[in-house]
């Protein structure tokens, strides 16, 4: 008889089976309209992303409490919702019209709303990608809440250790702590998140803020507190959707929106007709790179213009970017701060009303029909397939749009190299479906080399999440025949959209140009520069520029 072949899976097919499973399983909870994220709903959720072990979430596994996730997650997150039991993801159903002040987390646009003490609304205007974010984000400070639970709750009638008596009256009081009360309860800190003083005392800070400097121990209180409710009164906390948002996901609502807005003013300013490059950026690269130096040469001498460009990302340097900007709107900038939900901002550059004296490329040659400039800035995961198939559809049914390229300067994650490194992807990969988008870049490494950085050529994969991804599954995408360099969120939907739109639809021409480029904000591989660890600081400046600077010469013609 024959003997059964035992087959294990490795690390990478389990955890790409967990991305799966989660993936299913939010969309399911999705469908469902509430559930309880430490309850029996929230079990396939929580099994998941503990058989994941994503590395931006560190610990998550062992019984001490994860400190740079927690950070990372409490950041992306609005201030309170770890005092809140109920947490309702609502799409834009007219809070702004209400007495309820906007909260809107530091690392994350989104509009929330502190309903009361117990309920929290979190505005989802960018798609599934925004909720994704948000539930894996939730569950990992659930998880991370029950173990502060586990060490503080001595039985089931609610005795908590002494730790936690102490930590509650320095929470409580309402006096800013002195040196010595503040060293105290992190002491007690320490002792109930299984760290050390020192490893706490590090972190401390940056969890604060000018008006709450203690922050810290309020969110170690508060996660701690809802879960011992949850186990000692049965207050489970819920996530729910609201019936609106249920409606209205994946019908682009907001997305048509904020195409027609920008179409609008093109045909206000007699630009429909014109040459269209759209380029997705951020807010001051594109502006800059055209109008900064030749502004600001006198009063940098000497300096090389990515000096210029670092001022200028510096947070005092407020009055320059003014002069810029100034600058910028006299030679036909226009501003298009958001008004559909979106979050993403745009400025269009009428390339007609350019004096090239005062720019970087003197010697632009833009040819007679004098292009548009669209500069938009980041979408959210799926929402790149959203507001690009909407912008590129016709206006009002007949004006065809003459869009010539769409240039994607992105952040992403990289698997070789470091941060502030660059790379030029041949191809986007969808994680989990193995759907994949060739084209042709304009861009190509050789264009980069020579000015101090790193770069790398070949396919990338486009993830469902930042926080959803492990060293196992990465290596498995960086060593096998996928080759891959870097994975990021966004390429393959804005891919999707410009092929249906040239290809199939014909909405655009059937040669428009593609452009991808981007910096490594981390590399996940590397132990300590996840995501987690920290910002770029001004390694991101230079090749954020160098990429901006690549992508405007092909548009103006600069050999």
């Amino acid at each position: 008889m024959k003997e059964t072949k035992h087959i294990s899976r490795s690390r990478a097919q389990e955890s790409s089976a967990a991305i799966e499973k989660m993936y299913i399983t939010m969309r399911h909870l999705f469908n469902r309209g509430f559930y309880k994220p430490m309850g029996v709903s929230g079990d396939s959720l929580r099994e998941s992303l503990l058989a994941l072990r994503p590395e931006i979430y560190g610990n998550i596994a062992e019984e001490k409490v994860e400190l740079n996730g927690l950070l990372y997650v409490i950041e992306r997150l609005p201030i309170g919702i770890e005092q809140c039991r109920f947490i309702n993801l609502t799409s834009d159903e007219g809070y702004s019209k209400s007495h309820f002040q906007p909260i809107v987390p530091p690392k994350r646009r989104r509009n929330c709303y502190r309903i009361d003490e117990e309920q929290m609304n979190v505005e989802i205007t960018r798609g599934r990608s925004d909720i994704y974010d948000i539930l894996t984000h939730l569950t990992f400070i659930f998880i991370e809440s029950h173990k502060i639970k586990n060490r503080v709750l001595i039985d089931d009638g609610g005795e908590v250790s002494r730790d936690w008596l102490k930590l509650e009256q320095a929470v409580t009081q309402t006096k800013k702590l002195s040196q010595i009360e503040k060293e105290k309860a992190i002491s007690h800190v320490a002792n109930i998140l299984a760290r050390t003083f020192e490893e706490v005392l590090d972190i401390y800070d940056a969890f604060g803020s000018e008006n709450a400097p203690d922050r810290f121990l309020h969110v170690i209180y508060w996660l701690g507190k809802l879960a011992i409710e949850e186990i000692v009164e049965n207050n489970k906390r819920t996530i729910t959707f609201s019936p609106v948002l249920r409606e209205r996901l994946g019908h682009h609502i907001h997305g048509e929106i904020w195409a027609t807005n920008i179409k609008e003013v093109l045909k206000a300013n007699d630009l429909l007709k014109r040459p269209i490059h759209v380029i997705s950026a951020n807010m001051h690269s594109v502006m800059n790179s055209i109008f900064a130096t030749p502004l600001l040469t006198s009063k940098y001498k000497g300096k090389s213009d990515f000096h210029i460009y670092e001022e200028l990302s510096s947070s005092g340097s407020k009055e320059i970017r003014s002069q810029v900007e100034e600058l910028a709107f006299k030679n036909g900038m226009i501003s298009l701060p958001d008004t559909s939900g979106t979050n993403i901002d745009v400025q269009i550059f009428d390339t007609a009303k350019i004096d090239w004296s005062k720019t970087a490329f003197s010697n632009a040659n833009v040819g007679e029909e004098k292009p548009v400039i669209i500069v938009m800035d980041y979408a959210f995961g799926e929402q790149a397939y959203e507001t690009i198939d909407e912008l590129l559809k016709p206006f009002k049914k007949e004006t065809l749009l003459n869009v010539k390229s769409v240039s994607i300067m992105g952040k992403a994650g990289i698997l070789e190299g470091g941060k502030g490194d660059i790379m030029i992807p041949s191809a986007h990969i969808n994680e989990g479906t193995a759907d994949n988008y060739f084209f042709e870049n304009e861009l190509t490494g050789d264009m980069f080399r020579g000015n101090d950085i790193d770069v790398y050529e070949g396919a990338m994969v486009t993830v469902l999440g930042t926080s959803l991804q492990n060293r196992d599954l990465l290596k498995f995408f960086h060593e096998s025949t996928w080759g891959v360099i870097g994975l990021e969120m966004e390429g393959s939907y804005y891919q999707k959209a410009i092929q249906s739109a040239s290809k199939i639809r014909k909405s655009v021409p059937h040669d428009i140009k593609v452009r991808y480029a981007y910096y490594a904000s981390d590399n996940p591989l590397e132990t300590g520069s996840t995501l987690a660890s920290g910002g770029l600081g001004t390694t991101g400046v230079k090749p954020t520029y160098l990429i901006t600077i690549k992508i405007l010469e092909q548009i103006f013609n600069v050999k």
